[in-house]
């Protein structure tokens, strides 16, 4: 058994697939069984018919031959066309009325028995009309049993097709937030973007404008020395204290000094900005230097 058959067998697969899910087990097997053994008869009328053409027509040896061949093909048609009735999903009533015609095909097989050949076709008595008429008659009620069932089959597709089919034509998809952020995830996983939307690059390089620390005004800031000698010195600076002479204090940094300084801590600053690709802690050991020079410029 191949890994697609289902555990019934290939015959409920067959019955899936071009009719649908059966009802009972007993009308499929017994369905396919008088379908098959009708196609069964009819090849072995053939055979039969083919054969009896080796005799001269109308001799015993014929006759022999033919008789077998028209009889098994007048019941293979009738027995084809129940297993028809029978697989299809159809009425009990249907299925009785398709066994009754079969019936009547059959004594009409039984009266061609009977009349062949010597009442046969303008022969003796000839009853080749009564018994094509009687054979006539059970065809007719199995074609039209056939016909009923092919029909409320069809009717029954059209039910089942309708009520499978979505009522609302303008309901739209839904998605989840997860199938959203997922969709989202994929069509950004081959783009770089850094913030603000900008692409990102691959260097390593840090620049700052010549002019960054040009608002730092050199010339505003100023050191103040104070210079004491001897025991002179400090009587004037206590009288000075108490409100007498004025203590004057002279620097002896000069602004060339402080400008030769601070280019040296810029110098300094721009070897760090090279050495580091982190702008964050270059920006704050900057801030530092800064902030230590003018502690120092305001000490002196």
């Amino acid at each position: 058994m191949s890994a697609e058959q289902s555990p019934d067998g290939y015959l409920f697969d067959v019955y899936r697939r071009y009719i649908g899910e059966p009802e009972d087990r007993t009308d499929i097997y017994a369905g396919f069984s008088l379908f098959l053994g009708g196609i069964g008869l009819g090849i072995i009328s053939l055979v039969l018919f083919l054969w009896s053409t080796n005799y001269a027509a109308r001799s015993d040896a014929y006759f022999t031959w033919t008789e077998p061949a028209y009889a098994l093909v007048m019941v293979a048609l009738p027995i084809l066309m129940l297993g028809i009735v029978v697989l299809l999903p159809s009425e009990r009533r249907v299925q009785y009325a398709s066994i009754a015609g079969v019936a009547v095909t059959v004594v009409a097989v039984g009266g061609f028995l009977y009349a062949y050949p010597t009442d046969w076709n303008g022969y003796g008595a000839d009853y080749t009309a009564e018994v094509i008429a009687v054979y006539a008659v059970g065809l007719a009620a199995l074609t039209a049993s056939t016909g009923a069932a092919l029909i409320a089959h069809y009717l029954d597709m059209a039910r089942e097709a309708q009520r499978i089919e979505p009522t609302d034509d303008a309901e739209s998809e839904s998605y989840t937030d997860e199938e959203i952020q997922s969709d989202i995830d994929a069509a950004m996983e081959d783009v770089e973007l850094s913030w603000g939307g900008v692409q990102k690059t691959e260097h390593k390089r840090l620049s700052f404008s010549e002019n960054e620390f040009d608002e730092v005004d050199v010339d505003s800031v100023g050191t103040k020395t104070t210079r004491s000698s001897g025991v002179d010195a400090q009587v004037a600076g206590l009288k000075g204290l108490k409100g007498g002479d004025t203590k004057t204090t002279t620097s002896s940094a000069t602004v060339d000094d402080q400008t030769q300084k601070l280019k040296e801590l810029r110098e300094q600053q721009r070897a760090e900005e090279l050495a580091t690709d982190d702008s964050s802690g270059l920006v704050a050991a900057v801030t530092g230097r800064l902030a230590s020079l003018r502690n120092r410029l305001g000490r002196n």
